[in-house]
């Protein structure tokens, strides 16, 4: 992997590393679009003050629209939780192998 490739993987987890950055986003993944406020009681328990700051990186990164009816995920943001996603199974299985250990 290349010094290039590495950088765009590091500026993306960092977006991701941010708090509720990703319960934000999972929060979209039904593709109808939120309010701020229903968008806000999905993720549960973050500020509107963290919302605003969270909002405004994703839809920056291109990971979040805003549109008249609400906040929705964008092509590339639907893609990035589609290839998420495979991480369940692969968390599952890691999960049975730590409980063996203990």
């Amino acid at each position: 992997m290349s010094s290039r490739d590495n950088a765009a993987i590091s500026e993306l987890l960092a977006l991701l590393e941010s708090r509720y950055a990703i319960r934000i986003m999972w929060a979209l993944r039904d593709g109808h679009p939120q309010t701020f406020r229903l968008l806000q009681d999905s993720v549960g328990g973050i500020t509107p003050n963290t919302m605003n700051t969270r909002l405004k990186e994703l839809r920056a990164a291109n990971l979040v629209t805003h549109g008249t009816d609400g906040y929705t995920l964008t092509a590339q943001g639907s893609e990035l939780l589609k290839r998420l996603q495979e991480l369940g199974p692969f968390a599952i299985k890691w999960s049975a192998s730590q409980a063996k250990k203990k």
